[in-house]
């Protein structure tokens, strides 16, 4: 991995942040409200949040869309939550509620939920419907991202 820059927005204050891509592992705080800027636990985003996190930031992000009705959902959000211990500060994880803010759903054609979708910089890199273990996501995430 190189030293250039990577803009990262925080997941406190949703400031973005300069850091370079050799220091992810140094645990970096946000040079705005001084809180890290990596939690070990997907965020939920609207659409606002999505696009500062996704759209805006240089890192790959992986979003679960879900719903609380959804018992798959519900069954795989410890595995997500888990996943995002290991992928992170290289994949930043996140949840977006599609009953909460449908048009984010319907923006990406989120025909069924649970579904992955990876992207970087707001561009869709790969997708994977259903509910997958923690392993799972792991590694396809991982297999993906580049």
């Amino acid at each position: 991995m190189t030293d250039a820059p990577l803009l990262i927005a925080c997941p406190a204050c949703h400031g973005l942040n300069r850091v370079p891509a050799a220091r992810l592992v140094d645990a970096p705080n946000c040079g705005r409200c001084h809180r890290p800027l990596f939690d070990a636990h997907p965020l939920a985003l609207d659409a606002a949040g999505f696009e500062r996190h996704v759209v805006q930031s240089d890192l790959p992000v992986l979003v679960d869309f879900w719903a609380p009705w959804c018992g798959p959902c519900r069954s795989m959000a410890p595995q997500f939550e888990a996943a995002a211990r290991t992928l992170e500060p290289h994949v930043r994880l996140a949840k977006i509620d599609t009953e909460a803010h449908p048009a984010l759903g319907a923006r990406f054609g989120i025909r069924s939920i649970p579904t992955l979708v990876l992207f970087r910089q707001g561009r869709e890199l790969a997708r994977q419907s259903g509910a997958i273990g923690a392993a799972e996501i792991v590694r396809w995430a991982r297999g993906h991202a580049g």
